[in-house]
């Protein structure tokens, strides 16, 4: 049988790990040789250790990049800071995928916002697909989309961001006699690509597209939900990482009368909790998601991909603290739908913080958010993770040679 490797170079979270994992099942199934190539090997161990596969550090650009602005303006700027400012330190970090695919010889590469992966394969000839959702898998034939993160930004910026991406690009490609990049997008797209999102939560809010495949949920597998006694409504809150705000929405989620049930990975290692309450409890291990948004009235997060989905599948409306632009792009997405709050667009009161209050009692007072977000889950009420997984699968077993 062929040779699939699945590889992931940017981005944080575990939610790149657990799409690998979802599409790898049923690859393994059909006897298809599996191989990893990851941003971290520590962090998703547990989620892939059952599929007992290799898995290799993925070359990772480690370098500070000066002259771009604070602010990334499109995913051109984001590579231009990870490598693609420059031809000839580019061609380093493409030399080490390149030397990763000639030593092992996958017949498919599968990228996970991998692009230098995608580079690497396009310069070996080597078949290639694009899987992920909106935001790592763009428009074809179009430029970059911007994210408007702080308003319009100038046609200009974006442009030559673009045409120095693709020109580092093509220079890496030629030296290896390869055909170029038409388009910067091209860069992230591959031979197939698989766009695993529904239409309201894609990042740059496209109306069409070839298809929609449906989001990649991790493995349901946490802790069953230990919630606070009581009889206020449930808040559960997950947040990655620690963020400055973070003590005060929680606050706010008690001055409202929530019971609230918090993972935080720092706590459940056993850092501080930057807040204590009778009213609120801290798990000890991630929770299983779909168990905790089956009787609860509020979700709090960090804008998650897989965390804002299954709380949309289970009717439940958010309150979103996004931390990057990836996140606040799918922040804005919810808001638009009208199923929560993205607190990074209500800038705070000139020498006050926000107005968390507000935000909790418009989420908990109010039906229309909870509307939208049961609306919503009756939309994909049929929907299949493994099913899903299924069908990608086999687009992918169509790529191979």
């Amino acid at each position: 049988m062929a040779h699939i490797s699945f590889c992931w170079e940017l981005g944080g979270g575990l939610g790149h790990a657990g799409r690998i994992r979802a599409l790898a099942l049923p690859l393994i199934a059909r006897g298809h040789r599996v191989s990893l190539v990851l941003r971290d090997l520590v962090l998703p161990r547990r989620l892939l250790a059952e599929l007992g596969l290799p898995a290799l550090q993925a070359p990772l650009w480690l370098h500070s990049v000066s002259g771009l602005p604070p602010q990334p303006a499109s995913l051109a700027e984001i590579l231009l800071g990870c490598g693609y400012l420059d031809p000839d330190g580019l061609a380093g970090l493409c030399g080490g995928w390149r030397a990763l695919f000639e030593r092992d010889r996958p017949d498919l590469i599968v990228a996970d916002y991998a692009p230098t992966a995608l580079l690497a394969a396009r310069s070996l000839g080597l078949r290639s697909a694009a899987v992920g959702p909106g935001f790592s898998v763009p428009p074809a034939a179009a430029p970059l989309p911007q994210f408007a993160l702080q308003g319009e930004v100038a046609p200009a910026r974006l442009a030559a961001a673009e045409a120095r991406l693709l020109a580092s690009a093509n220079a890496v490609l030629d030296e290896q006699s390869a055909a170029p990049l038409a388009h910067a997008c091209d860069l992230l797209r591959g031979d197939d690509t698989l766009l695993c999102t529904w239409p309201e939560l894609d990042h740059y809010g496209r109306t069409a597209t070839t298809e929609w495949l449906g989001p990649n949920l991790p493995a349901d597998t946490g802790v069953a939900p230990d919630w606070p006694g009581g009889q206020g409504p449930r808040a559960f809150v997950y947040f990655p990482q620690p963020a400055p705000e973070q003590p005060d929405c929680l606050a706010a989620l008690l001055r409202q009368g929530c019971r609230v049930l918090c993972y935080m990975p720092a706590v459940a290692a056993g850092k501080p909790p930057p807040l204590t309450h009778a009213a609120l409890r801290y798990a000890h291990a991630p929770v299983a998601l779909r168990r905790a948004f089956e009787d609860c009235a509020l979700f709090v997060g960090m804008a998650g991909e897989a965390s804002v989905t299954r709380a949309l599948l289970g009717g439940v409306p958010a309150l979103l603290l996004p931390h990057s632009a990836e996140s606040f792009l799918l922040a804005r997405r919810v808001r638009q739908l009208g199923a929560g709050i993205n607190a990074r667009e209500f800038a705070p009161a000139a020498g006050q913080g926000r107005d968390w209050d507000g935000m909790v009692r418009a989420l908990l007072g109010g039906a229309r958010h909870r509307a939208v977000a049961q609306d919503f889950a009756r939309r994909y009420r049929g929907y299949q993770d493994g099913e899903q997984a299924a069908l990608v699968a086999a687009r992918l077993e169509a790529l191979l040679p």
